[in-house]
């Protein structure tokens, strides 16, 4: 039996790149569970393992696609069984073990989760990595103290609104009664951010860089995206008591930090893995998904790719360019 994948490899000099090819089923990695792929997502990481940046495939040929949603052909695990609905997110499926660019997976029944009652499996990758990554870091935001509106409860901000988690980010936030500022350096996607419920729309320059300990407290929390420089900026705006949940770093891995808005205003920065999430947690974060979630309201953000389309697109997801959520059909 043979099967449609996106097949990345790297030749003799050390390029990378990436053709749609059929393969042999016996091809497939090890795994009790096989799966016939409805819908993957397009993610930052996704982009890199295309482009063969940040070393995070090990092994060629390699198929990518960090998560996806389909159907079980076939389980030796009880938990699983033939015509079942799936979800996989993370695990390191896409980087270490082939992954959702292709109509076939074979995985470990321990990745998988059950598809959560009244979710189709496009609405599940339409939320993706992307919105399980933004409920985990709102959840973690609610265990510090960061409550929705109220008289002593100031807005929490999102960084990078303009991409997978920070406009789920802004759509959730709203959804539970938050005030939610958003920064974007794309202009463009400002009357999308607002239908998502973003109650203020920044630049990029509400981050800049500042010589100063401590600035003017202007968010009880954050979510945030990019990292970097603009972190620092942030977390140094944060009001005392405030958290900041970190789980992306667009604009860079390191940042010149400082301790004074940890001491002197007792903040926390909490850093969110979305990767290795135990199935509980993961559960419970897909359940609330699918009362919190309107696939309704978010379908201006959502974008249809083919498997073809993928190469030229890491380039974009990596520059920032990619707007909201991709999904790919790889049977089509």
């Amino acid at each position: 039996m043979t099967f449609r994948a996106l097949l990345t490899d790297k030749d003799k000099h050390g390029k990378v790149s990436s053709r749609v090819a059929e393969l042999d089923e016996r091809d497939l990695p090890d795994g009790n569970v096989l799966l016939a792929i409805d819908w993957t997502g397009f993610n930052y990481k996704d982009g890199l393992a295309l482009t063969g940046r940040g070393g995070i495939v090990r092994s060629y040929p390699h198929i990518g696609g960090v998560d996806f949603a389909g159907r079980v052909i076939e389980s030796t695990d009880g938990r699983y069984h033939p015509g079942q609905a799936v979800i996989l997110t993370g695990w390191r499926v896409g980087e270490w073990h082939w992954g959702g660019f292709a109509t076939r997976a074979r995985v470990n029944a321990d990745w998988l989760v059950p598809m959560p009652k009244g979710m189709s499996t496009r609405d599940a990758m339409v939320i993706g990595t992307a919105g399980l990554t933004a409920m985990l870091a709102i959840n973690r935001l609610k265990s510090e103290g960061i409550r929705a509106a109220g008289s002593t409860n100031g807005p929490v901000l999102v960084t990078g609104a303009g991409g997978g988690v920070g406009s789920i980010a802004t759509l959730l936030l709203a959804r539970l009664g938050y005030e939610v500022h958003v920064v974007t350096g794309r202009e463009e996607v400002h009357d999308d951010l607002k239908a998502l419920g973003a109650n203020m729309v920044l630049g990029r320059d509400a981050l800049e860089a500042s010589e100063k300990g401590l600035l003017k407290p202007r968010w009880r929390g954050a979510i945030d995206n990019v990292g970097g420089a603009p972190l620092a900026s942030l977390l140094k705006q944060i009001e005392p008591g405030g958290c900041v949940a970190a789980v992306g770093l667009a604009a860079g891995a390191n940042w010149d930090a400082s301790v004074v808005p940890f001491i002197l205003r007792g903040i926390t920065l909490a850093g969110i893995d979305s990767v290795m999430q135990p199935f509980d947690a993961r559960m419970a974060a897909w359940d609330r998904l699918t009362t919190l979630f309107s696939s309704t309201v978010y379908e201006r953000m959502v974008t249809e790719a083919a498997l073809a389309d993928l190469p030229a697109l890491s380039e974009d997801i990596l520059a920032g360019r990619v707007r909201g959520r991709v999904i790919v059909k790889p049977s089509a």
